[in-house]
């Protein structure tokens, strides 16, 4: 074979070569940049976690979302995004360029809802609202934030996370992981807490002890300015060795809680019932909110060292045990 004749034949080679590569690219380019149908209606597509990329792009392919299911995974692999793209719930249509589908899946982008925890709910009554919500399973959540392994991950010293998921509004998308939410709640903590760091140390407090004192605060106050005087008390019976007798915490250390608390439960041994122990119980009772937090960080400075209901949302404090008790007959046992 000639010299001339194999040029030839390279270059005919490479002709091909080149149109095919042209193709190819104009291929690529249509399909990235052309919606599968103009005008298409919004679907819900779920990405559960773990999902291959072959099982997301078929079900894109299915709901004629996309038009070619391995055109869009050679192409997400060639970007190197086949491993980023992140579950959760979204909201597409086949109106949608692929490139458009692409970031979206990759960046999250995906459909919220509104979830507000109440200020003093405990670990299992944010999991009761997020799995009547459908965004989590209950039981998985709770036994997260419980794992010793999630706790020591955040720096907190203590048998669980609550306290430490804080009280707020979020946004939330269906799919996340439990262990996700719970990452969101507690770096919001330590937003709302980390500008106080220097005052906690002032008080050669530890954060733990801080939120565990403002839980009892949060469910023993009946509205937000009462809380510096709940926190006095508290404070001064802790700085006279006395017991700080908080029914919340007899509660909370209950395995079932009838609604009526009796003698008998105020006698039994719990690491939480703060009428036996002395001192703090091992950890908060409640995820408290900012005005309890600031109330132990400064409290009312009272000589007060006992307070009883007054059954209108305010409480009646005292200074003596008989000042105490004379309240107690006046506004409890009348």
């Amino acid at each position: 074979m000639s010299k001339v004749y194999r040029k030839r034949i390279a270059l005919i080679f490479t002709a091909i070569f080149c149109v095919l590569m042209v193709v190819i690219i104009v291929e690529f380019g249509m399909f990235f940049t052309r919606p599968a149908q103009k005008g298409g209606m919004d679907q819900v597509i779920t990405i559960r976690e773990g999902m291959s990329l072959k099982e997301v792009a078929s079900a894109l392919k299915s709901k004629g979302i996309i038009t070619n299911r391995d055109l869009f995974m050679l192409w997400m692999r060639m970007l190197g995004n086949s491993r980023k793209i992140k579950a959760g719930e979204y909201l597409l249509n086949s109106g949608m360029a692929p490139v458009r589908i692409i970031e979206i899946l990759t960046r999250g982008i995906i459909i919220t809802y509104p979830v507000t925890v109440p200020e003093g709910f405990s670990i299992e009554q944010i999991g009761d609202i997020l799995a009547a919500k459908g965004l989590a399973d209950r039981d998985i959540f709770i036994s997260l934030a419980h794992e010793p392994g999630v706790i020591q991950k955040y720096g907190i010293f203590g048998p669980s996370l609550e306290g430490f998921l804080y009280p707020d509004t979020y946004q939330f998308g269906k799919g996340l992981p439990p262990s996700l939410i719970i990452d969101v709640m507690v770096k919001r903590f330590w937003e709302i807490v980390g500008p106080y760091m220097d005052r906690i140390e002032d008080l050669k407090m530890t954060v733990e002890e801080v939120i565990t004192l403002a839980s009892i605060v949060e469910k023993e106050a009946g509205n937000a300015k009462e809380m510096p005087l709940i926190a006095s008390v508290f404070l001064n019976r802790l700085r006279k060795g006395m017991r700080m007798e908080s029914d919340p915490t007899v509660i909370y250390g209950m395995n079932v809680f009838t609604g009526n608390l009796t003698k008998k439960d105020l006698l039994e041994f719990t690491p939480y019932n703060t009428y036996v122990i002395r001192g703090l119980p091992p950890g908060p009772i409640s995820n408290p909110g900012l005005a309890s937090i600031k109330a132990v960080l400064y409290p009312a400075e009272t000589d007060y060292l006992y307070f009883v209901s007054k059954n209108d949302g305010t409480h009646y404090f005292s200074m003596s045990i008989e000042e105490h008790n004379r309240a107690v007959r006046k506004y409890q046992k009348r």
